[in-house]
């Protein structure tokens, strides 16, 4: 493994997981809920009663904070390096994961393990395991 060091950016990186991590505290101390995405999103779809105001505020800051700061630098390049089926079939097999897993990988990965979930370390362990197989696999045995 090589790390690139003109790409290398421990600084913002440690800033940005402190970002997450009090977010995520934040949002359970002041909520009593738990930040993970799809639960957040998937609630959209089922919603009581004035549960959808604070849902739609949390994907509308995901949606923003991206843009909050282009005004400052210019957003990193994005590069995938694949079509529009297989991205498709990425997501949905993501989606039916976290269905399965009962969250996904900010709810059991960052909040989970914060408060010491042995549900969410199964799950963060697995989900980590199956993106682990899948590069090897797509990567050294398909040569993709």
């Amino acid at each position: 493994m090589n790390i690139d060091w003109t790409h290398f950016t421990p600084w913002a990186s440690l800033l940005g997981g402190l970002l997450i991590g009090l977010a995520a505290s934040g949002f359970v101390l002041v909520n009593g809920r738990i930040a993970g995405i799809s639960g957040i999103l998937g609630g959209l779809i089922n919603t009581r009663a004035g549960d959808k105001s604070w849902r739609i505020a949390f994907i509308g800051g995901l949606i923003a904070a991206p843009l909050a700061y282009q005004l400052f630098a210019a957003l990193p390049p994005s590069q995938i390096d694949t079509g529009w089926p297989l991205l498709a079939i990425a997501g949905i097999l993501t989606g039916i994961g976290t269905r399965y897993g009962s969250g996904c990988t900010s709810g059991h990965g960052v909040c989970g393990l914060s408060r010491l979930s042995p549900r969410s370390l199964v799950a963060t362990m697995t989900f980590m395991g199956a993106g682990f197989v899948t590069v090897f696999v797509i990567r050294h045995l398909l040569g993709a």
